[in-house]
This record gives C-alpha cells, structure tokens and sequence, in this order.
C-alpha cells in the first residue's frame, strides 16, 4: 500500500463499520471478538496495517504511522467506551435477575420431626426419668450367657433355637431382650439399683405385628422390701402419664424363666375407656407388657442375697406403645419411610 490516499480511504472506511456495528452489541464476549479481528496484531485488519510500512516510500512513513497509531487510539477509546457501557448492563440485568423483594412472604420449608418410636422411646425416658430411674445402654452383641443363661432360661428353652435368634457363632449372637442389660448392672451395681434399658431388639420373626428388630425398654429395681405392688403402682404412673388420665393396668398370671412370679400386664383402653371398642377386641383392656418378681436365682447368680433383697423387671416394646398410642395396625408402617404416615404423628 504506497498510496495515502488509499490508506486514508480504508481507514475512513473501517470508521464507519466500527461506528455501524458497536452499538449492534449485546454482551461483552460479543464486543472482545469484534476488536480482536480489528487489533489482532497478527490477523487484525488496523493490527496488521503496520506491516506494510515497508512498502511506503520514505519520505511518507512517518504519516503514514501516524494515521494508524492515530486510528488505534480512536479505536481503542470507542471500544473502552463499549466495554464500560456494557458491563454496567450486565452489572445491572445481574442485580435485576438476583433482586430480592423483601416484602414477599418467606418461602415456607416443612420442619422435619422425629421418628414415632424415636418420640415415644423418649416419653418413655423421660415418665422413668422422673421416677428416679437411670439409664443403661448395653451392646447389640451379646454372648450367650448374658442373653439366656444368666436370665434362668434353660438349654431346650425354645428361644434359643436357630429360626428364632440370630446368631453370630456358636457363643454371640444379636440380642434378643434388654433384659440382658440387668445382669450386667446387677454384676456391676449393689443395690438399691434403679434402671431403665433402652436399645434394639433382634428375633427372627416377621409380619403384620412383628419385626425383626425393635425397640424394647427394659426396667429393674431391686431393693430391700420391693414387691408385686410396687411393680402395678410405678407401671399405673407410666401407663397414665403415656396413654391419658384415668388409663389403670391389670395384672395376669404368666411365666417368664427371669421372673418368678410373672404376670402380663394388660392396660385399660384408652380409646373407649374400657368399654368395648375394636382396639380392645371388645374386651376394655389391652396387652401391653411382661412384668415380674425377678427370679432368686437371677439374683444369686449376680452375688445379690435374695434374702435380704428382691427386684421387679419390667420388658415394653416401644413399637407396640407406638402402634398402640398412634393407631397404627402395621409395624411395617414404622420402617417405610412413608411421609404420609410420619408427617401425621408429632408429639
């Protein structure tokens, strides 16, 4: 390119496309392509016209620099504009897209509750928390001593058979009772000694009522002078205070190897006040629980003289106190998750 008049006319010419186009713009990757193809000092069409200065005669090259660095700065200024112009847009669309209106209502979020039987294992706690009780959390894993033999119940007891326990080998096994949690205190522990034990259940059982592992809240007291009476009198508390004013137990003769003697204790119901209703199969009461004077021969084997001392044991399951307290006629219901049925129950 020797003639400035040319160069003049290209220069003019790009202006114009410049000016066309940067208003056209809607974002700023849009803008840096456009004057990269124009500054590129490679490929730019202004970036590049440097490389003809070899071309111009000498007495013409210092106009002709001069047009293009001239040309450059007037570029470089318009697009600095542009550049300015356009994040101040983005900046504002962001602000406008991220914008809070302080007076609409609060998105409202569902507050999450605890589990049924997580709630009534904790209202259980909490009647013999107050009644003076301690807590006692044995292990899941058990020896066989501990789960059967150390609670009076015989080698041919039926319990102990395979499609009933889970067992681990020949010596451990998933316990199958809380009731092993007593030895271990009563080992540990002189009395007066005044425990509750809450924990998971295993037995390899499996319907409607049943599951293969629950919860179950075993409680002892043993000390000087403690008889079946004190046994219906805490339990008649605990009853009232989880079921409603006015609910009563009754006791019924019944057999536990651990216990001696045993009764089944059935509660008044409390849907139709001992009436006759569908809950109680028309009868007013309810089974709840097993119960008892706890065997001397339990006592002894933990080095407590049963003629000076004597104890009551107590076993709820506190999936049945749910199902029971809640209306819920399928345990299944406890482990499905199903919110519908979990939502509904928050105490």
């Amino acid at each position: 390119m020797a003639d400035l008049n040319e160069l003049t006319e290209k220069l003019s010419l790009l202006k114009k496309e410049i000016e066309a186009k940067i208003d056209t713009f809607s974002d700023s990757k849009e803008a840096f392509e456009f004057r990269k193809s124009l500054m590129d000092s490679k490929s730019g069409q202004i970036g590049s016209l440097m490389k003809e200065m070899g071309k111009i005669p000498n007495e013409l090259k210092a106009d002709y620099g001069k047009k293009v660095n001239e040309m450059k700065a007037w570029a470089l200024s318009k697009f600095d504009e542009l550049e300015t112009s356009l994040k101040e847009k983005e900046m504002k669309k962001r602000y406008e897209s991220e914008s809070i209106d302080v007076t609409l209502p609060a998105k409202m979020r569902p507050i999450g509750n605890l589990h049924p039987i997580t709630q009534v294992k904790n209202q259980v706690v909490d009647i013999f928390g107050s009644m003076g009780f301690d807590i006692f959390e044995g292990t899941e894993i058990e020896n066989d001593y501990y789960n059967f033999t150390a609670l009076n119940i015989p080698k041919d007891h039926p319990a102990r058979d395979m499609q009933d326990t889970f067992y681990l080998s020949p010596d451990f096994l998933l316990r199958t009772q809380t009731s092993a949690g007593q030895i271990h205190v009563m080992e540990a522990q002189k009395p007066p000694i005044k425990i509750i034990s809450p924990g998971k259940v295993f037995r390899s059982d499996d319907d409607a009522t049943h599951s293969p592992m629950f919860t179950q809240m075993e409680g002892l007291v043993v000390d000087k002078g403690i008889t079946l009476g004190d046994l219906q009198g805490l339990l008649n508390v605990f009853v009232e205070k989880i079921f409603g004013d006015g609910t009563t137990t009754r006791l019924r003769p019944s057999y536990f190897p651990f216990t001696e003697p045993s009764v089944e204790v059935d509660v008044s119901c409390f849907q139709c006040k001992g009436k006759g209703c569908k809950l109680c199969k028309g009868t007013g009461w309810i089974e709840v629980l097993g119960a008892g004077v706890v065997n001397k021969k339990v006592l002894e084997g933990c080095g407590i003289d049963s003629d000076v001392y004597s104890g009551i044991a107590f076993g709820i399951g506190i999936d049945r106190i749910a199902m029971l307290k809640y209306g819920i006629n399928n345990i299944k219901l406890l482990f499905e998750s199903d919110l519908r049925v979990l939502d509904q129950i928050n105490d």
